[in-house]
């Protein structure tokens, strides 16, 4: 599998060093950990609270910001036989708030990057856990699986504790 990743970083934190690789390989996992095996294409923008916030309003009619954000991709499907890759979408992930989730939940920045990684992936294709209780559980039971072959701990522990 070949991942194509656009990786833009408007916004940086000395505190949450991005390797390009480290997020390829952690897309990687995250895919094929659920079956998902075919060059694809995604977009990650790192961003402020302000452009988070303005992309969350007009999005989703929420006035504030938000640790991530996920754009399915909406080619058609009689379209993707003619690409070299599937694009599966873009991510939006607000540096910021994804620092101070982390600092508020006693987590490891970049562990806690990773999750909202993982979890915007599986938004991408087609994961939900806003409208159905029982999608919510598989998508978390996802995550855990796929962060603990990623070496980090439940994310969810830490909330119930």
């Amino acid at each position: 599998m070949k991942i194509n990743l656009s990786l833009q970083q408007d916004f940086q934190a000395a505190e949450l060093p991005l390797k390009r690789g480290q997020i390829k390989k952690n897309i990687e996992t995250a895919l094929r950990h659920v079956g998902f095996d075919f060059d694809c294409e995604i977009g990650i923008a790192c961003v402020d609270i302000a452009e988070s916030n303005e992309l969350n309003l007009q999005y989703r009619e929420k006035d504030k910001p938000t640790n991530v954000l996920s754009f399915p991709s909406d080619i058609p499907e009689e379209m993707l036989s003619l690409l070299d890759a599937e694009p599966l979408g873009d991510l939006v992930i607000c540096i910021p708030v994804v620092l101070q989730e982390a600092e508020e939940q006693q987590k490891i920045p970049n562990d806690h990057f990773t999750h909202l990684l993982v979890h915007g992936v599986l938004h991408l294709l087609g994961y939900d856990h806003e409208t159905n209780e029982v999608e919510a559980e598989e998508m978390e039971a996802l995550e855990i699986e796929i962060l603990k072959k990623l070496g980090i701990a439940n994310p969810y522990q830490a909330d119930e504790s």
